[in-house]
């Protein structure tokens, strides 16, 4: 699968605390095994409220919440991008 120009939209909520770090962590694994380009955006959680958050670290890709509370795993997050790409 390539890439090319599309940059997907990530924004992780909560990136500081440290299951926030492991989703990044496998973003990047992600980005670079699909020869992706995201657009990661670590945001604070005054976002929670936007999207309607309880529980962090929140993953949220093209402006669709598909995580709250979890560290997904690369292979997780790779079936949630693969809908975007």
């Amino acid at each position: 699968m390539k890439g090319g120009d599309n940059i997907i939209n990530i924004k992780v909520i909560g990136a500081n605390c440290s299951n926030g770090m492991k989703i990044l962590k496998n973003l990047s694994k992600v980005e670079r095994e699909l020869d992706l380009k995201f657009n990661i955006e670590k945001v604070d959680s005054t976002y929670k409220k936007k999207y309607n958050i309880n529980i962090i670290p929140a993953l949220i890709i093209e402006d669709k919440v598909v995580s709250t509370g979890n560290v997904l795993s690369d292979r997780e997050i790779k079936n949630y991008v693969k809908e975007f790409v």
